[in-house]
Order: C-alpha cells, then structure tokens, then sequence
C-alpha cells in the first residue's frame, strides 16, 4: 500500500455537485412582471394579459425551455448566449426594468 491510498482513506469523500432547478421560480417571477407591465401599460385586469404581451411572454417561456444550459441555466440578464432576437430582448428587458420596481 502506498502512502497516497492511505491518505485518501482519510480524507473526506467529495459529494457530486447539487444542482437546483430555479426553472419553475424564474417562470412564476417572470409571470407576475409580465402582469404588472400588462396591467399598468395596457389597461388589463386579473390574470389576462393582451395579445402582444401574451405572444412575448409565450416566447421567453419556449426560449427558456430550450435554453442549452438545462437546469443549470443563469438568469438570462447575465447569460453570455442571449438566445432572443434583438427586439424580443429589447422588450423583454423594457418589461422587466419598468415592472421589477413595482414587484416591491
């Protein structure tokens, strides 16, 4: 026996990494900005959204369900690959910038 196994013995057994899905929490948060804006800017009411921000937000929801880092993913503010298309992204964050302070 080496001293290298003998060391290993003692030391502690590495866990593999624990990965959370923050998916479903990221979708639910992005829901109820989509409702603030909507409602604010739009005039509606309960859970109904028009038709403009209701196709937007069908959109982010298909993209982060294609998102190619899967559970994993960062938060799509500070991802290096922005996977909307320019003007989707440019709303998205307009939405998100003007409704997050009102989610306070």
């Amino acid at each position: 026996m080496g001293i290298l196994s003998k060391i290993k013995k003692w030391l502690p057994k590495r866990k593999p990494p624990e990965y959370k899905n923050n998916i479903p929490k990221e979708k639910e948060t992005i829901r109820k900005i989509f409702g603030i804006y909507c409602h604010s800017h739009h005039g509606t009411e309960g859970d109904k959204l028009c038709a403009r921000c209701n196709g937007l937000l069908a959109t982010v929801f298909t993209k982060i369900n294609r998102c190619q880092y899967g559970i994993t993913k960062p938060i799509c503010e500070r991802c290096e690959h922005p996977c909307f298309g320019e003007n989707a992204t440019k709303e998205f964050r307009e939405i998100m910038s003007s409704s997050s302070r009102k989610m306070f």
